[in-house]
């Protein structure tokens, strides 16, 4: 999170917290950075002069901090402290390191898949506690999202409504961003947990995109698109986009639940991480991905070995470069060779018996790769060899005995 230096008219000490950045400003007040007296940082915001002075906002502003602390969860910034009656009110949340969500895709891009939903679905599991607790956060937005290393934290409950608390909606007017507002929100009607899935559903698209799903434009352009449009999701992932557009629902009762919103997040998550694990090269087919390291020297005594009654990988037609087959490759198996790999005789404890048959310990020969019983044409070969090889010596012998008797 950027932090700016303290201003001449900023204050340097709030209640028991000194102050020591600025962290930004919003339509409420100034958000800065300070510590009480055991070094603990915390997020401090102070209200607007002007909000101050309205008794009513005060007395709205003083529910909804009451129904904040009731909030329990891991995915929100804990309230520390607030003072309601100071002279400009104002609040303490724990201090959250990380960038917020609006920023890191400023600065980095859209996020993949697999990050969105991961990131949606620890968001929709915080925003179970927030509902639970009778609150409503209203004001879900990039900017409110902060990415610790412990996982999407949200911030800003400044404007959130409280069960049993009336809204701080004025009429004809609409607190909150536009572009992540609710439809119910722009129109002034009754808030409900489905308006922060709408909100959720909007800042899931500016993930994937980089943009809002209703565009740019003034206030009062974005307002209108929100009641009146559709959302542009185009850039949006195609295992996304249906779960964000039932999200962006012009009818609250249509939209999923935060529960549901969570489970259906966190299946789509797994699916991604698994398919960019399978996005990897593929192995050979029949080639299993072989170890390194420690693992490689076991790996290796493993696959030089044949078992008994298994000829050579390495066939003698390979041997030739057979046209369609690189040399030295098994074609049935499609695995490299063996480097050091000898054809063995059959193990006279377990003979097979023939054509693949039963051997004479009663258990059936294993087949070879190539479909072709024991005794192969390695074996043959050096039948052939042993033939050529006595037939020469013979020659050879008869021709020297020939030439002692001349």
């Amino acid at each position: 999170m950027a932090m700016m230096r303290l201003r001449r008219e900023d204050p340097r000490v709030v209640g028991t917290f000194r102050l020591h950045r600025r962290l930004g400003a919003g339509g409420m007040g100034v958000v800065y950075l300070g510590s009480d007296r055991r070094g603990q940082r915390v997020a401090l915001k102070v209200i607007r002069p002007d909000l101050a002075e309205d008794q009513e906002f005060r007395s709205r502003f003083a529910r909804e901090v009451s129904a904040a602390r009731r909030i329990r969860g891991g995915c929100t910034a804990r309230l520390v402290a607030a003072d309601l009656e100071a002279e400009r009110p104002w609040f303490a949340t724990q201090y959250v390191p990380g960038p917020s969500l609006h920023d890191k895709v400023a600065e980095e891009g859209p996020l993949s898949a697999a990050q969105i939903a991961a990131v949606g679905a620890a968001l929709s599991e915080g925003l179970v506690a927030v509902h639970e607790a009778g609150v409503v956060h209203r004001d879900l937005k990039p900017s409110n999202i902060l990415l610790s290393p412990k996982g999407p934290r949200i911030i800003d409950f400044g404007i959130a409504w409280a069960t049993g608390a009336s809204t701080l909606t004025h009429v004809g007017t609409a607190v909150g961003s536009p572009g992540f507002l609710a439809p119910e929100q722009v129109r002034g009607a009754t808030v409900t947990p489905s308006t922060d899935v709408f909100a959720l559903g909007a800042t899931l698209a500016y993930a994937a995109t980089a943009d809002s799903p209703f565009g740019h434009g003034s206030s009062e352009v974005m307002l209108y698109r929100v009641v009146h449009e559709e959302p542009q999701l185009y850039g949006v992932p195609d295992s996304l986009a249906p779960l964000i557009r039932a999200c962006l629902a012009k009818d609250p009762e249509e939209r999923p639940t935060t529960l549901q919103l969570s489970m259906r997040l966190k299946e789509i998550a797994a699916r991604e991480a698994q398919g960019l694990s399978d996005s990897r090269p593929p192995a050979q087919r029949g080639e299993a991905a072989r170890p390194t390291g420690r693992l490689a020297d076991q790996y290796a005594r493993q696959h030089t070995e044949l078992r008994p009654g298994e000829e050579s990988v390495v066939a003698p037609t390979q041997r030739a470069g057979r046209p369609g087959i690189r040399p030295g490759r098994n074609p049935a198996s499609g695995s490299a060779p063996l480097r050091g790999t000898a054809s063995r005789p059959s193990s006279p404890r377990h003979p097979a018996g023939r054509d693949g048959g039963p051997g004479t310990n009663g258990r059936p020969s294993r087949p070879t790769s190539a479909g072709r019983r024991p005794g192969g044409p390695d074996r043959r070969l050096l039948r052939q060899r042993l033939i050529v090889f006595v037939v020469v010596t013979l020659i050879v012998a008869l021709g020297i005995a020939a030439a002692q008797k001349l």
